[in-house]
């Protein structure tokens, strides 16, 4: 999961001059281009993937999303990455880091967010793509510590979070952009420092 795109928040590390792209045995991490703007817009609209946001995305939404993501990752090096398989040269969805523009109980920080096509759940994609996320926020940013959050029920995304090594904090919040009552405001928090990547991770090659 991942909230809005920060409009130029403050990151808790030193921006890169280029833009970065990372990638695993079967995904790359890069850049969106133009060509991503229709898929994506396709899975920002499909109910399932947007069960734990509060509404669907209209074609404009989720075309201004994109745009952000392009601009901050052509701005300070890193974002929500475009994904796309490495086979099929197919756009998956995006994977990445950001700097939320919310004012959130733990702000400031980044968090490692991830939105995928229905049809590419169940392949392990939104893990490995978020491993090299983490390498990179880790190893390349220095960040001391990455964070993810989701509406309590959203336990898909949460299985995600304990697979990549992350663990659940006991803090509990209600998203600011959610409206009370609605059943997704509050929200979990999951943690990972650099401390306790670096000790699941040593030895292990990029």
């Amino acid at each position: 999961m991942s909230s809005t795109p920060s409009k130029g928040g403050k990151p808790a590390a030193v921006p890169s001059t280029a833009p970065m792209e990372a990638e695993t045995p079967r995904l790359l991490l890069r850049q969106w281009r133009d060509a991503d703007f229709a898929p994506f817009a396709a899975l920002n609209a499909d109910p399932r993937v947007m069960e734990y946001f509060p509404a669907p995305l209209s074609r404009a939404q989720s075309d201004a999303m994109a745009e952000r993501c392009l601009a901050l990752i052509a701005e300070q090096g890193w974002g929500l990455w475009a994904v796309e398989t490495k086979r099929e040269s197919a756009f998956v969805g995006f994977v990445g880091l950001n700097s939320p523009v919310d004012e959130l109980p733990f702000s400031p920080c980044v968090e490692i967010g991830w939105r995928l096509a229905f049809e590419h759940w169940g392949k392990g994609y939104a893990s490995e793509a978020a491993h090299a996320a983490l390498r990179v926020g880790f190893d390349r940013l220095h960040l001391e510590e990455i964070v993810s959050f989701t509406a309590l029920d959203n336990r898909r995304s949460q299985a995600v979070m304990r697979r990549i090594g992350m663990h659940e904090a006991p803090t509990r919040f209600d998203h600011p952009r959610i409206p009370e009552g609605n059943p997704l405001r509050r929200h979990c928090l999951y943690l990972l420092s650099r401390a306790e990547w670096l000790n699941e991770n040593r030895g292990i090659a990029p």
